[in-house]
């Protein structure tokens, strides 16, 4: 072992005699060791252990009031799974059991008493090595995981980028702006923060629900833009939209991606059960049942072919009387909540 790591690695010595700290102390000294901590009171062992953070731990095994197998089940606590800490205990003892005991508490190597100085430069060298390796590859590891983590953001996003384009595209078929995608996505997002789900779900909702209408990219324009009321036959062609986005996103091992399929198949559903497929109540997924009055709330108050705009006020008012009949109430309540903080709701047009 270099005199380099030798300098920098600090050693905790713990051992109720203290002949034998200061002999192993000398010894280190004369090795090149710098850093070197010592008790001779097991039960200080945890306070130092936190405090000098030793990189390898000389432990006696036989000591009053608290013995070395005992020291060793508490460091367990304290010491990070994944990371190598050796404890080498120091023994007069060599039978089996002894070591076996030693072994299963967490030591990795035995030094024996009386000791031997070449022994012990040796000994701690190579357990002090090992623990280097171990770091080194623990830090190439983080590396490599942080690279995959970067990787797979990269990917999701070039995905998720080429669906929002595609919902854009769909938009601006029947939304002059194209802003309906961003406007629904902010204004679910609002409402899933008002009902309390986690940060990370509601980014994920909000993200997923501009991609609810992916679907009509598949309907004719003939239809899609009609300036009238459409035919039955026509608004059948209309409710197809539904499968098919969720056919588009469908397949894909991205949580997002997963949430955007099932607003897309469900965001037509009613709390009552009239909707497109005939869901109803809590059977419609949550994240649905959000859209919809997200998406209900921006087609109302947008020109459409179809349709002048209304009023922000006659359209919260319109959301209001539905509820219980085409919105789930809690739904309802939470985007009543939004709307009172006077937030300014739609996306600027």
């Amino acid at each position: 072992m270099s005199g380099t790591l030798r300098d920098g690695a600090r050693v905790l010595i713990v051992d109720d005699q203290e002949a034998n700290v200061l002999l192993l102390e000398r010894i280190l000294r004369g090795a090149g060791y710098r850093d070197i901590s010592t008790t001779t009171d097991p039960r200080e062992v945890l306070e130092l252990f936190g405090r000098f953070e030793p990189d390898i731990v000389l432990l006696d095994l036989q000591m009053p009031r608290l013995d070395g197998f005992e020291v060793m089940r508490r460091l367990q606590f304290l010491a990070p799974s994944n990371d190598y800490r050796p404890v080498l205990v120091l023994t007069a003892d060599v039978t089996q059991e002894t070591k076996r005991r030693a072994l299963a508490g967490g030591a990795k190597d035995f030094l024996t008493k009386p000791f031997d100085a070449d022994e012990v430069v040796l000994r701690i060298g190579n357990l002090l090595e090992t623990r280097r390796l171990h770091r080194r590859l623990r830090g190439q590891n983080e590396l490599l995981e942080e690279r995959v983590r970067e990787r797979t953001f990269e990917l999701e996003e070039s995905q998720i980028e080429t669906l929002d384009r595609l919902a854009l595209a769909a938009e601006y078929r029947d939304d002059a702006t194209g802003r309906h995608t961003l406007r629904v996505g902010r204004m679910a997002s609002l409402v899933a923060a008002e009902l309390g789900l986690s940060e990370h779900v509601v980014q994920v909702i909000g993200r997923a629900a501009g991609l609810h209408d992916i679907g009509k990219i598949g309907i004719p324009d003939q239809i899609l833009l009609a300036p009238r009321k459409l035919t039955t036959e026509e608004f059948e062609v209309v409710k197809t939209h539904t499968g098919i986005g969720a056919r588009i996103l469908s397949g894909s091992r991205s949580p997002l991606l997963q949430t955007a399929e099932r607003i897309a198949w469900s965001h037509h559903e009613r709390w009552d059960g009239t909707g497109y497929a005939g869901l109803a109540g809590e059977a419609i997924p949550l994240e649905g049942r959000i859209t919809t009055v997200a998406d209900v709330f921006d087609a109302l108050t947008q020109p459409r072919p179809y349709k002048e705009q209304w009023p922000i006020e006659r359209g919260v008012a319109e959301i209001r009387s539905l509820s219980g009949s085409h919105f789930d109430p809690q739904v309802v309540d939470a985007f009543l909540s939004v709307e009172n903080k006077d937030l300014d709701l739609p996306v600027p047009a």
